[in-house]
């Protein structure tokens, strides 16, 4: 999605919301003893297996302007390790995943390397591709750089560090165990009551049961995958993830139900649960 001066606007404080969000500063010193870990002692076990079919395409290509990290989000470190080298590792611990392609501007190439995947021990032969001007268009860029020997292709946000090898793994086996699904989304259904809203004024309230919270991985059947990618770009037409682009080439992308967890790091507020959620993990290792 891209970064627009609303998005800055909502940030600031405003009497009705409370006040503006956590300064970089604060976000340090909240988990400067939490970084005190050693990475090493928490990493997952890579593996990949002979028959992988599998490719996942990690899009890093964010900048990061609401979260405010001058390195971006994905290089901002958790638990010792930057957000984008936890999402990585759940991929490198996936057996089917056989190639991992992580999508970031190409002249942050060498650094995103020497800081968030040289140091640690990554089993699944790992390749970088180029960021565009969108998110599209760096995912298209991601799915590009995988052979055409994979099946099947994972999209994921670099900054869900959340996410698990089950859920990997349950999203991959759900897309192969249906033969009639071109893709398969992971998310959750909404709990939240949604309003419609024209500038402040509520305009209506559809009926919330109707609504999924769509995140990543997104698993589809890469010869689907790369022609939807390629018809939204010859016809101009930028949809709001992935999923959205087999859907409008009538694509048969099915919901598959993970943990409200899997958040995306977007704003310096949502790192508190994604510390809480890993240490809770690390200590039961």
């Amino acid at each position: 999605m891209q970064h627009t001066p609303q998005d800055d606007a909502a940030l600031e404080a405003d009497p009705a919301t409370g006040p503006a969000a956590l300064t970089p500063a604060e976000v340090d010193e909240f988990v400067h003893q939490i970084n005190t870990f050693e990475a090493s002692s928490v990493s997952l076990e890579g593996r990949v297996s002979k028959g992988a079919s599998t490719a996942a395409v990690i899009v890093a290509g964010g900048q990061g302007e609401r979260f405010g990290n001058p390195g971006g989000k994905q290089m901002f470190e958790v638990l010792g390790k930057p957000v984008l080298t936890w999402s990585a590792e759940a991929f490198d611990a996936t057996p089917d995943v056989g190639l991992i392609v992580i999508v970031c501007p190409e002249n942050r190439q060498a650094e995103y390397c020497k800081h968030a995947i040289d140091p640690y021990p990554f089993v699944t032969p790992i390749v970088f591709a180029s960021s565009g001007e969108i998110r599209q268009e760096s995912c298209m860029n991601g799915v590009d750089a995988v052979p055409t020997t994979y099946e099947y292709i994972a999209v994921h946000d670099g900054a869900r560090p959340l996410v698990t090898v089950d859920l990997i793994t349950h999203a991959i086996n759900s897309l192969k165990g249906n033969l009639d699904a071109d893709g398969v989304v992971v998310g959750h259904p909404s709990i939240d009551t949604l309003k419609v809203v024209n500038g402040r004024s509520i305009v209506g309230t559809p009926d919330r049961t109707a609504f999924w919270i769509a995140q990543t991985p997104q698993v589809f059947r890469a010869k689907i995958a790369r022609r939807a990618y390629k018809e939204a770009m010859f016809e101009g037409f930028v949809g709001t993830d992935d999923s959205s682009l087999v859907e409008r080439i009538g694509g048969r992308v099915m919901m598959l139900e993970g943990p409200r967890d899997n958040i995306k790091v977007t704003v310096p507020e949502d790192v508190g649960p994604v510390v809480a959620a890993l240490s809770a993990r690390v200590g039961q290792r």
